[in-house]
């Protein structure tokens, strides 16, 4: 039986910095714009999921679809998440392991975000307005900390969905009153819900704020790690503030 390591290519007695790193790796050759597969895509963040989660590596299911490969509690001894789930092989008759693997092809992915930290950009004399800005950087071979892609999840902030990658985007206050977590968004939308310390002509900019933007648009292109950037800068929060900020103030 294939476990979550396998799937992510380690050991299984790998360290938490070589997970991350595994996954990160494999999540972009798995992404379907990278070659991949929606199916693909989903078995290697469950794979990530269920490692980071501390589950027995003996329950995983690498072909679950709804994303939790945990074994069933009490009550329900014996019985895995995809043999409660409505469908699901055991619980209808003429259910198959094809039309699973249908139905998980057409599923959709939530919004996709290529992202590119804007030390790159500075360190490689671009400019943010460069019309093949994500075209030189995927030709720069850049790492994934740096330029890559991650999908946002419904109802997920984009600041969100870069720590569910394990990702350290800068931020502070998470809730809109400074300008740590400023992105530029290239292409695509990012929706703030409520009024922000941005001013109207850094929003016609395209400058949103990670911490409460949600994607809008099935595709963005954003950069990250602009906070220094003229006008922005007077907006940052002291940097203690920053260093004792936690991902659930």
């Amino acid at each position: 039986m294939e476990s979550p390591y396998d799937v992510l290519g380690i050991d299984a007695d790998a360290d938490e910095d070589e997970v991350v790193r595994a996954y990160r790796r494999r999540v972009k050759d798995a992404h379907p714009d990278h070659g991949g597969s929606l199916a693909e895509f989903k078995r290697v963040r469950r794979a990530y999921e269920h490692i980071t989660a501390g589950r027995d590596p003996s329950t995983f299911d690498a072909h679950l679809e709804n994303g939790h490969a945990d074994t069933a509690q009490s009550g329900e001894a014996g019985a895995t998440d995809r043999e409660r789930e409505p469908g699901a092989s055991g619980t209808q008759p003429g259910a198959s392991g094809t039309e699973e693997e249908e139905d998980d092809e057409d599923e959709e992915l939530g919004p996709t975000v290529e992202y590119l930290d804007y030390e790159v950009v500075e360190s490689q004399g671009w400019e943010l307005t460069d019309e093949d800005l994500f075209e030189k950087a995927e030709a720069a071979d850049l790492g994934v900390d740096s330029h890559g892609l991650l999908v946002v999840e419904p109802q997920e902030t984009l600041l969100e969905a870069a720590e569910r990658y394990g990702f350290s985007w800068p931020y502070a206050c998470r809730g809109g009153a400074c300008a740590n977590c400023a992105v530029a968004v290239v292409e695509g939308e990012l929706e703030m819900p409520v009024s922000t310390v941005l001013t109207d002509e850094m929003k016609e900019q395209g400058i949103r704020l990670s911490c409460i933007g949600e994607p809008v648009t099935d595709d963005l292109k954003v950069v990250f790690n602009i906070e220094r950037l003229p006008g922005l800068a007077e907006l940052r929060l002291p940097a203690e503030q920053f260093d004792n900020a936690r991902a659930d103030d």
